[in-house]
């Protein structure tokens, strides 16, 4: 296992290079793409009658365990880390779009991509249950911000545009999970189909990962409060997040909402009343660290998978159907919401628009996928997960600045306060 996270940091760090000397892409978005070619060269050589190559990079993908890697140990780190960056008092100020469009709007995006989705393999001849449908919805509606949140700021986009993406993605990650969780019980027949249990469990979920998350980080805060040694503070925010997740995964709660929630508390309030200016800065360049790299690896991580794929003509075309089926459910998901609130707060004639196209899938959903039990669902959904992430990260990631320069450049909006 060593040798194979040793290869992955070295591929990480080669692709990042050619990344920053020559394509000059997003860095989470270029070292994908050069992992993705490096993925089809190697599938050609094996076409080509060099299979011996290509069978070894095969296997070396496949002893990765994506979904543990992923779930179990980059996801907190990623999410403490993007939590901790975020202005709460600027996250409370749009906290009713963030929290209507993490919750109302990945209901409404699981159950429109759900039946989308059992349309579609129906057919194509490849028909499942609705409930295993929905399954699907769940893993594909959290968004991602990792790819976006650069291109946002190097397009100098409304801050409150900023805000609302960062905190929706951050929240509906965890919402997300913990609904994936509570339909694949469903599916697989482990828990009953009764709609007051399905909202209890949900709710015992969701609730109690936002309550263990508030208690790990006021604990935290004060072990911060009451000393001033950098390093000693900087391991005990790493504490933080690696014994919370496996207490989170141990209680049966989710851990990605405990880990934004202990985030938000130490970034902010541990901040401004438990840490040093030097503690601070070392702890910020701590994070920022671990979450640049993090991120490369998990974005090689996702280009290489392809070698472990299998692509039949039927699963293409379903997996090609399902990616505008996926933005029309990310449309209506921010649509009525922002509709609805719109009779208390203005918002500007493009903020759907730049919403939906911001509305990135990434690596979260492909680990979902590859968690699901070997069977006819499994084999359809993580084709048609990988190639709707992809397009996601690639194409929507690669316009999404000058979508986002244009709408903020628009005369309309120009007479708004706020474009978010």
């Amino acid at each position: 296992m060593l040798d194979i996270a040793a290869l992955l940091v070295t591929l990480t760090a080669v692709f990042a290079w050619l990344n920053h000397r020559f394509v000059r892409l997003p860095s989470t978005i270029g070292v994908m793409g050069i992992a993705l070619l490096l993925s089809t060269v190697l599938v050609g050589l094996g076409r080509l009658g060099f299979g011996g190559i290509s069978q070894q990079a095969e296997h070396l993908v496949a002893s990765v365990d994506f979904t543990a890697v992923l779930m179990q140990g980059m996801l907190s780190l990623l999410l403490f880390a993007g939590a901790l960056h975020v202005d709460l008092a600027h996250l409370l100020s749009r906290r009713h779009a963030i929290v209507t469009l993490a919750t109302v709007g990945v209901l409404t995006s699981t159950a429109i991509v759900g039946l989308a989705a059992w349309l579609v393999l129906g057919l194509v001849g490849l028909p499942l249950r609705l409930i295993d449908c929905f399954v699907f919805g769940a893993l594909i509606s959290p968004t991602d911000p990792i790819a976006v949140m650069g291109i946002l700021k190097s397009a100098e986009a409304p801050k409150g545009l900023e805000i609302k993406i960062t905190g929706e993605s951050l929240f509906n990650d965890g919402v997300g999970v913990a609904l994936f969780a509570v339909l694949l019980g469903l599916a697989q027949g482990t828990r009953a189909m009764n709609p007051g249990g399905v909202v209890l469990l949900f709710v015992e979920e969701a609730g109690g990962g936002l309550v263990l998350g508030l208690v790990l980080g006021y604990v935290t805060y004060l072990l911060l409060r009451s000393i001033d040694h950098y390093q000693v503070e900087i391991l005990l925010t790493l504490a933080l997040v690696l014994g919370g997740n496996a207490l989170a995964t141990r209680l049966h709660v989710s851990g990605p909402l405990a880990m934004v929630v202990a985030g938000l508390f130490i970034g902010n309030h541990g901040r401004l009343f438990a840490m040093s200016e030097t503690t601070e800065r070392h702890v910020d360049t701590f994070w920022e660290l671990i979450d640049e790299i993090l991120n490369a690896v998990l974005f090689v991580l996702i280009g290489l998978e392809i070698l472990t794929l299998t692509f039949r003509v039927e699963r293409l075309v379903a997996s090609l159907l399902m990616i505008p089926a996926v933005l029309l459910a990310r449309f209506v998901a921010v649509g009525i919401p922002i509709r609805i609130l719109g009779r208390w707060r203005q918002y500007a004639p493009h903020a759907v628009k730049i919403l939906t196209w911001a509305g990135v899938r990434g690596g979260i959903s492909v680990a979902l996928a590859l968690s699901l039990a070997p069977g006819p669902a499994r084999q359809i959904f993580v084709p048609m997960t990988y190639v709707v992430v992809l397009f996601s990260i690639l194409v929507q990631g690669l316009t999404l600045r000058p979508l986002v320069r244009c709408a903020v450049g628009a005369p309309s909006q120009a007479r708004l306060p706020d474009p978010a």
